[in-house]
């Protein structure tokens, strides 16, 4: 495995969880607070932006759907402002998202990013939304990971802080380290992926969580009836991309076409590479069941979007290597086309 080299990080590039604790602290337009502690103990940060908005509920979402009237499990009023819930860091080693959310906030704040450079599109959209931002919801592997960039690590690097290590030192290779969860018992070292109980949250047992930190997100998600929810990750040197949501209706995922159709030209104008994958038909391939998986139970709890964004890491290996200045800079881009997508859009039918 390749040591950690001596990197000059950029200033902006604010992933570690000292970096968030010292810059909600800062915080003045936006309000941070506690959405939970992880399995090990750790504050789960949630910063708020927009006054919380009355909605009258009358039955879970899933029941306002079986009355055939999701107004009934959420009405809003004629100024009710689109909700987007934006979580990174769910991967603790998939730090491309933390530092997307950092520098989102500096621009709420300030209107500029931690470089010093402009968003005031991003700046004056956002006093339009209410925006839930979670910086890292796996602050346990983020603990984990001492690097503060993966430009450096090779494969194996990468692989052994992500996903570990079996008891008989083998990497836990994707999808492979799936098969096991919890996975605590079965690792001689517990990769990022996991929180301190070897949970991967993102493949919870979602009617009822394993994770303190998975239950308290979705139930953030159905207080708060999130109109969109993005979910960020890292796919190593892959280009810019969402993976399909699974298990959403057809008109459901005709919304998230529009809005990866929308990204994509914004994208692909910025010279970003970027991969158009069809987010309508069948689930999955033929014969294997798709992953009902945390993107697939947000949507089924607040009746929102929600989608999952790859960006791409810059490891150090074969394929697309994005420059951290493009990293930085996608991730702004994602957060400012959610933001125009929501106000022109009716992402929540109410029937």
């Amino acid at each position: 495995m390749k040591e950690a080299e001596a990197l000059t990080v950029p200033s902006y590039w604010k992933g570690t969880l000292e970096e968030i604790e010292a810059e909600l602290g800062r915080l003045s337009r936006g309000r941070s607070g506690l959405l939970c502690r992880s399995a090990g103990g750790r504050p789960v940060h949630l910063v708020e932006y927009g006054e919380r908005q009355e909605l009258y509920m009358r039955a879970n979402y899933n029941s306002a759907c079986g009355a055939g009237n999701t107004s009934h499990y959420a009405r809003r009023g004629a100024d009710h402002k689109p909700v987007l819930l934006i979580v990174g860091g769910i991967h603790g080693s998939e730090l491309e998202g933390i530092v997307g959310v950092m520098n989102l906030l500096q621009v709420l704040e300030t209107g500029k990013d931690w470089r010093g450079k402009g968003w005031q599109e991003l700046h004056q959209l956002s006093s339009r939304v209410r925006l839930l931002a979670i910086p890292c919801m796996n602050p346990d592997g983020r603990a984990r990971v001492p690097q503060r960039t993966v430009w450096e690590m090779d494969y194996e690097t990468v692989r052994h802080y992500t996903q570990g290590r079996w008891k008989d030192g083998s990497l836990c290779e994707w999808p492979d380290c799936k098969a096991v969860h919890p996975i605590k018992e079965e690792a001689q070292f517990l990769g990022a992926y996991f929180n301190d109980d070897g949970v991967n949250m993102m493949h919870d047992q979602f009617f009822k969580p394993m994770a303190e930190e998975t239950a308290s997100l979705l139930a953030l998600a159905e207080r708060e009836a999130a109109d969109f929810s993005m979910l960020l990750h890292g796919g190593l040197n892959c280009p810019l991309h969402f993976v399909k949501t699974a298990y959403v209706p057809d008109a459901v995922k005709g919304r998230h076409q529009l809005f990866y159709d929308a990204f994509m030209e914004r994208a692909s104008e910025k010279g970003y590479g970027i991969v158009r994958i069809n987010m309508l038909g069948p689930d999955g391939a033929e014969g294997s069941p798709p992953s009902f998986n945390l993107t697939s139970a947000l949507h089924h709890v607040c009746g929102g979007l929600s989608m999952l964004y790859e960006s791409n890491q810059n490891y150090d290996g074969e394929g697309l290597r994005l420059s951290p200045d493009e990293i930085v800079d996608s991730h702004l881009l994602l957060f400012q086309e959610m933001m125009r997508f929501a106000l022109a859009n009716e992402v929540l039918p109410q029937a």
